[in-house]
C-alpha cells in the first residue's frame, strides 16, 4: 500500500485573478466544504475577517485542509495584494508547492511577475493554473504564449494531447530527452522529480467560478506531486504568529521532521516552553490534536516568544524577506492615550506582521510604522480601532530611505572608562544589491577568544545600524570581525557592544558613504496616442524604461512601457493615468528594491541629519587616562586604538611570505638571492606595540637592534657575508652572547598546527598525525642546527592532566598540566632560561610575542619557522651535494661510493 502524500501548497496570484475562488472550488470539489462561498457574495470559505469580506481581497493568509484516501494537502490562501506582500512572501518558506493563478482575461500582470521571481528565489516547484477560461478575450494559445514569454519557456500544457505533451517535456531535461527518443515514453517519476526541481512547470486551464477545470488540476496534483523528504528528528519553521477571538496567542509553524507532542517542552533561543494545545484548523474552525508529524501545517499555544522566520528544533531560520515596506507614516492619536501604552499595542501588530515596522522617536515622542502602500495603511487603521478601541490618524507618508557604502574600511571602536575595556576592528565592504548585512569572522583566536569574536557578530546583527548621512539604516554591507582586544579581568559583554556599534560608525565616517531610494519597477499599459504624454511622464519622473512594445489588445491598440523608476516621484499617478487615458490605461508597480538616490543632496540637505549630535549612536570611541574615561573623536580614534589596523598588517605579511618564497625557489634553482631577509626580523607592527608597550627607542637604538637580530639567523648572510653559530649573536640587556650561547627554539605546538595548513589539514583528520609531522620536521631541523628544540602542547582542556615530559628523537615534548596554557608555560620557561639561553619562540600569539619579547627572547611566527625548515632541508640538500659535510656519510653515500 502507497504511503498517503502529505503536501503543503500554496495559492499565490495578482489581485483579483481568482485565487480565493479557486480555493474555494478546490475545497468543494474535494467534499470538503458543501456548498460553494463567492467573494463578491462575501460568504467565502477562506475570507474569513469581515475586513476581508468587506473589500473583497485577502489580507491575512489562512488555512483549509483537503483530506482523500492517497492524499492529505494543506491549501495556504494567500494575499494578493501588493500592499500584503509581506505575508505572502513568509508563507512561501513553508511551501512544498505553490500554484500560481493566471487571468485568462489579463494575463501575466506586474504582481505575476514579482511573485514568480519570489517563486524561484524560495525554489518553490510550481503548477500554474490559468483561471476565468469562460470570460470573453480569454485564449489559450495567446494566453500559453504570454506565461512562457514572461514566466519560463518551461510552462507545458498537461492539457492538451499526449503527443504534444511528451514532445515538450523531453525538451526540458536531458533524462527525459534520452527516455523519449528511447522508449517514445516518458515515466511518471522523471516527470515528478523534473517538477521538483523547477524544471517543468504543469500548466492547467479552466474556470473556478464554474468548476471547470478543477478536476483536472487535482489529478494532476495528485499524480505529478512527491511528498517531501523528512528528518527523523524534529524540527519545524513559524511563518505566522496570530491571535485567536479570545486572545490566545498562536504560534503558526510547518513540521518538518519529526513529531509534535501536547505538553512537549520546545527549546527555542533562551526559553523552553510546553506545548499546551496543537490546533489543525480549516477555514475558521479547528480541530485539537494530540500529536502532529512532518508535513503538517499546525498552530501552537503556550509559546509566548516566537517569532516569524524561526526555525525550532533542527530546522533553520528562514531567510529574510525580499520585500520591504518603502512608506513611513507618523502616527497621530488622542492625547489621553498614554504614548508607551499605545507603542506596547503597535509592537503586538508587529508581532504578528514583522514587516509593519513600529518605530519609537524617542527625541521626538512619536511613534511612526513603515508599510507597503495605502490599503495596509487603511487595514491597519480599523484593526487598531478594533483591537483597541484607539481611533488614529496617519500623516502623509514619507520614503524610507537607507545608506550603503561605496568603498571599504576598517572601523575601529574602543570602549574603555574605568574598570572596563574592549576595542573592535570590524572589516566593511560594499555587498550586492539586496544582500542585507552580512557577517564573518576572519580572526585568529590568538588574537581574539572566539566567544568574544563571536559577540562583536551578535552586535552586528542584534540592531539596524543607521547611516551617517541621513540616520537611516544600512544596509548592502558585508562586515568582517577581523581584530580586536579585550582585558582578562575588566572586559565584561556590554563593554564589546559599546565598542563594536562605535567601529561601525567609525568606519562609516571615515569612507565613501551613498544613499538609497527605493525602486518600483513598473509596466504601463496605454493606447497608443498616449503613449508621447506616457514617456514624458517617466522622464520627468527620472524613470528608466525599454522601447515602447506595441500590443493589440480587446479595446484596441496599446502600447507598453517596462522598466525602472523612484517610488518617490510617482505619488498618485495612477488617477493621472486613468485621466488622460478616459480609464483605458493601466499601471503596474513592483517594488524592485533600492538604488543610489537620484537627488541625494537634495533629500540630505531637507532631511538635516547631523551624526556628530545623535547621542544615541556615537562616532567617537572612549579611552583610558589618567584613571578617567575620556572621549575621542572619530577621525583621531587611530591614533589612540590599541590594535593597529589588522587588515594593513595581514596585507604586509603576505608580502613578506611572499618575498621568503622567492628566495626559496632561487635556491631551487641553484641561484645565489640577491638578499636574504632573516626570519627573526621585527616588522613594524610589532615595533610600535613593542614601543607602546615597553618604551619608544630613537632609530639608531632600532638600527642596532635590526642588525643584532639578523646575526641570529645561523648560517644566513648579513650584507652579503656568512654568519656561522660561534660569531655574537644579539645581546639585548637580558641576552647571553659569546661563544658558548646556547641557541633555543621554543615552538607553541597547537598554535603552529593550525596556522599552517600542512598540518592543519593532516590535524582535519587525525591530530596525533599532524603533532607527529611536525614533531619529525623539528628533529630534522635540530639535527642540522645543532640547537635545543623545546615544544609545548595544551593539556588545559583535559580533565585531571597532571601534565607530561618526554625525550622525542633529542626533542624536549611538554604537555602542559590541567589549566596550564602553552602560552603560560612558554612566559615562564623564558624567564627562568633567558639569562642563560638564546630563546627564540615560534608562535602566532601576538601577546605572547609582546610578553617574550619584553623579556628578551626572540620570537618567530609560524611562517617564519616553516620557510625556516624549508630552507634547512635545502641547505642540506646542497651540503650533501658538494661535499662540505663529508663527516656526516649517509647509506646513499655508501651504496655510491662501493659502486
Amino acid at each position: 500500500m502507497n504511503e498517503m502524500k502529505k503536501l503543503v501548497m500554496g495559492i499565490l496570484a495578482h489581485v483579483d485573478a481568482g485565487k480565493t475562488t479557486l480555493s474555494e472550488a478546490l475545497l468543494y470539489e474535494t467534499g470538503q466544504i458543501r456548498t460553494l462561498g463567492r467573494v463578491d457574495h462575501q460568504d467565502a470559505f477562506l475570507d474569513t475577517n469581515h475586513l476581508e469580506r468587506e473589500r473583497g481581497i485577502t489580507i491575512f493568509s489562512k488555512q483549509a485542509r483537503i483530506v482523500s484516501s492517497d492524499m492529505e494537502l494543506t491549501l495556504l490562501d494567500t494575499p494578493g495584494h501588493v500592499d500584503f506582500s509581506a505575508e505572502m512572501e513568509r508563507t512561501l518558506q513553508v511551501l512544498d508547492y505553490g500554484i500560481l493563478v493566471v487571468s485568462g482575461t489579463d494575463g501575466v500582470q506586474g504582481h505575476t511577475r514579482t511573485l514568480w521571481r519570489l517563486l524561484q528565489h524560495y525554489h518553490v516547484p510550481t503548477f500554474v493554473f490559468v483561471n476565468k477560461m469562460d470570460l470573453q478575450g480569454a485564449e489559450k494559445e495567446r494566453v500559453l504564449e504570454e506565461v512562457k514569454q514572461a514566466l519560463s519557456g518551461s510552462c507545458v500544457d498537461f492539457t492538451g494531447e499526449q503527443t504534444e505533451l511528451l514532445d515538450e517535456l523531453s525538451m526540458c531535461n536531458e533524462e527525459m530527452m534520452e527516455s523519449y527518443l528511447e522508449s517514445e515514453n516518458i515515466p511518471v517519476e522523471m516527470i515528478q522529480r523534473a517538477i521538483a526541481k523547477r524544471e517543468v512547470y504543469p500548466c492547467f486551464f479552466g474556470s473556478a467560478l464554474k468548476l471547470e477545470g478543477i478536476d483536472t488540476l487535482l489529478k494532476g496534483i495528485r499524480t505529478y506531486s512527491l511528498s517531501p523528504d523528512a528528518s527523523m528528528e524534529f524540527g519545524a519553521r513559524v511563518y505566522k504568529i496570530g491571535r485567536d477571538a479570545q486572545g490566545n496567542r498562536l504560534t503558526y509553524m510547518k513540521v518538518t521532521g519529526g513529531k509534535l507532542r501536547v505538553k512537549e517542552t520546545l527549546s527555542y533561543g533562551e526559553l523552553s516552553e510546553k506545548v499546551d494545545q496543537i490546533r489543525l484548523y480549516s477555514g475558521e474552525k479547528y480541530e485539537a490534536v494530540q500529536e502532529v508529524t512532518a508535513g503538517e501545517v499546525c498552530a501552537v499555544t503556550g509559546l509566548t516568544a516566537t517569532v516569524c522566520g524561526m526555525g525550532i528544533g533542527v530546522e533553520h531560520a528562514m531567510e529574510l524577506p525580499v520585500l520591504e515596506p518603502v512608506l513611513n507614516y507618523r502616527i497621530h492619536f488622542p492625547k489621553e492615550i498614554n504614548p508607551n501604552e499605545m507603542y506596547r499595542n503597535m509592537k503586538l501588530l508587529e508581532e504578528e506582521d514583522p514587516q509593519l515596522h513600529i518605530l519609537w522617536k524617542e527625541e521626538l515622542g512619536e511613534i511612526h510604522v513603515q508599510m507597503m502602500g495605502q490599503v495596509q495603511l487603511e487595514i491597519l487603521t480599523q484593526l487598531i480601532k478594533e483591537r483597541f478601541g484607539v481611533v488614529v490618524v496617519f500623516d502623509h507618508g514619507n520614503i524610507v530611505y537607507k545608506e550603503t557604502i561605496a568603498k571599504p574600511v576598517e572601523g575601529v571602536g574602543h570602549f574603555e572608562p574605568l574598570r572596563h575595556y574592549a576595542e573592535a576592528h570590524v572589516y566593511m565592504e560594499p555587498g550586492e544589491p539586496g544582500s542585507g548585512i552580512q557577517v564573518t569572522l576572519d580572526c585568529s583566536e590568538d588574537e581574539l577568544a572566539l566567544n568574544w569574536q563571536r559577540l562583536i557578530a551578535t552586535h552586528i546583527e542584534e540592531k539596524e545600524h543607521t547611516g551617517v548621512l541621513t540616520g537611516s539604516a544600512l544596509t548592502d554591507v558585508r562586515f568582517t570581525v577581523v581584530g580586536g582586544r579585550a582585558h582578562n579581568k575588566h572586559t565584561e559583554g556590554g563593554d564589546f557592544r559599546q565598542a563594536t556599534y562605535r567601529a561601525i560608525r567609525q568606519g562609516l565616517k571615515s569612507t565613501e558613504c551613498l544613499l538609497l531610494e527605493p525602486i518600483y519597477r513598473f509596466c504601463l499599459e496605454v493606447p497608443v496616442d498616449a503613449v508621447g504624454r506616457a514617456m514624458s511622464d517617466m522622464r520627468q519622473k527620472c524613470g528608466e524604461f525599454d522601447t515602447p512594445e506595441f500590443f493589440t489588445a480587446p479595446t484596441g491598440e496599446m502600447a507598453r512601457l517596462v522598466g525602472t523608476v523612484p517610488v518617490s516621484t510617482m505619488g498618485d499617478y495612477m488617477k493621472e493615468v486613468h485621466g488622460y487615458t478616459k480609464g483605458m490605461g493601466q499601471l503596474m508597480l513592483t517594488l524592485q528594491g533600492y538604488d543610489v538616490c537620484h537627488n541625494s543632496e537634495e533629500v540630505i540637505a531637507s532631511i538635516g541629519y547631523d551624526s556628530e549630535a545623535d547621542t544615541a549612536n556615537p562616532t567617537g570611541s572612549v579611552f583610558c587616562g589618567h584613571g578617567a574615561g575620556f572621549v575621542v573623536p572619530w577621525n583621531q580614534v587611530p591614533d589612540y586604538m590599541h590594535v593597529p589596523y589588522c587588515m594593513e598588517n595581514r596585507q604586509r605579511e603576505k608580502d613578506e611570505v611572499g618575498f621568503s618564497y622567492d628566495v626559496t625557489q632561487a635556491i631551487q634553482r641553484s641561484e645565489t638571492p640577491k638578499k636574504t631577509q632573516s626570519a627573526y626580523e621585527l616588522d613594524k607592527e610589532l615595533q610600535q606595540i613593542y614601543q607602546r608597550e615597553f618604551g619608544a627607542k630613537n632609530e639608531d637604538d632600532l638600527e642596532r637592534d635590526r642588525k643584532k637580530w639578523r646575526k641570529t639567523s645561523g648560517g644566513r648572510t648579513v650584507n652579503g657575508r656568512e654568519i656561522t653559530p660561534s660569531e655574537k649573536v644579539y645581546s639585548g640587556k637580558s641576552t647571553p652572547r659569546g661563544k658558548d650561547v646556547v641557541h633555543h627554539l621554543v615552538v607553541d605546538g597547537y598554535n603552529v598546527i593550525f596556522a599552517l595548513e600542512e598540518y592543519k589539514t593532516l590535524a582535519s583528520m587525525n591530530l596525533d598525525s599532524a603533532k607527529g609531522k611536525l614533531l619529525d620536521d623539528l628533529v630534522d631541523y635540530k639535527g642540522y642546527k645543532q640547537c635545543k628544540v623545546t615544544v609545548v602542547f595544551d593539556a588545559y582542556k583535559k580533565k585531571e592532566h597532571p601534565g607530561s615530559e618526554e625525550d622525542y628523537q633529542g626533542i624536549r615534548v611538554i604537555h602542559t598540566k590541567t589549566d596550564v596554557t602553552a602560552d603560560t608555560y612558554i612566559e615562564q620557561l623564558v624567564h627562568k632560561l633567558g639569562q642563560k639561553e638564546q630563546i627564540t619562540v615560534a608562535t602566532n600569539d601576538g601577546l605572547e610575542q609582546l610578553t617574550i619579547m619584553g623579556q628578551g627572547a626572540l620570537r618567530m611566527t609560524a611562517a617564519n619557522l616553516r620557510e625556516e625548515m624549508k630552507l634547512t632541508r635545502k641547505e642540506q640538500l646542497q651540503a650533501y651535494q658538494t661535499g662540505k659535510k663529508e663527516e656526516k656519510h649517509t647509506l646513499g653515500e655508501y651504496i655510491t661510493q662501493k659502486s
